[in-house]
């Protein structure tokens, strides 16, 4: 059995040892659903700090989450940003340029500004700052850890402040991810302002019967 992956300060420890100060973890939520905007998060925390439960933000319960969203903005220790692309920046320059856009936006959100990145996932092409590209950061770095739940709790917060508007697409519940629910719910009622008409199955949805 693959041990448990847990998230530490090993990586903030290696980048200060290098020379950087202000060291921030880096992760997005949103790039996969059909609707809503790409989030962003950069977290910048204190060196030896510690918050009971930190993990990657998939691991843990909405509940869970929230409570460490509020533990983490609330603690003036920490450093931290969050940023977005909406829908129309999606469809115009692509997910992952979008994605790039909301994490830049993120860092120079972050008081006092950042000398170093970790980055959950792959290396980010043409980012205006040194960078360290973590394959599942979110579950092996403590500073990406916090970002991801910063930027799942911002994301989902704001679906669910679009399910009011639209209820009948149950935004809420898949947070705008291709479920059977969404997609049946597009095939009644059509697409919305907030769908990424780039994304193949909103694209291919929105064309007329008769084509």
């Amino acid at each position: 059995m693959t041990p448990r992956l847990r998230p530490d300060e090993n990586e903030e420890l290696a980048a200060r040892a290098a020379g950087y100060r202000l060291v921030a973890g880096v992760d997005e939520a949103g790039r996969g659903p059909l609707a809503g905007p790409v989030v962003a998060a950069a977290v910048v925390l204190p060196p030896g700090w510690r918050l009971e439960g930190l993990d990657d933000s998939k691991k843990l319960t909405p509940r869970r989450r929230e409570r460490l969203y509020e533990a983490l903005l609330g603690d003036p220790s920490v450093l931290a940003g969050v940023g977005s692309a909406c829908v129309e920046e999606i469809d115009r320059m692509n997910i992952l340029n979008a994605t790039r856009l909301a994490m830049i936006r993120a860092l120079e959100a972050v008081p006092g500004g950042v000398d170093f990145c970790l980055i959950d996932g792959l290396p980010v092409r043409d980012f205006p700052l040194p960078q360290k590209a973590i394959v599942k950061g979110d579950a092996r770095c403590f500073s990406i850890a916090a970002a991801s739940i910063l930027a799942k709790v911002t994301r989902d917060a704001c679906m669910e402040r679009l399910a009011k508007s639209f209820p009948q697409y149950g935004f809420e519940k898949h947070k705008g991810y291709g479920t059977a629910q969404h997609l049946a719910a597009i095939r009644q009622y059509g697409i919305t302002i907030h769908h990424r008409r780039s994304f193949a199955p909103v694209a291919q949805m929105a064309l007329p019967l008769d084509r």
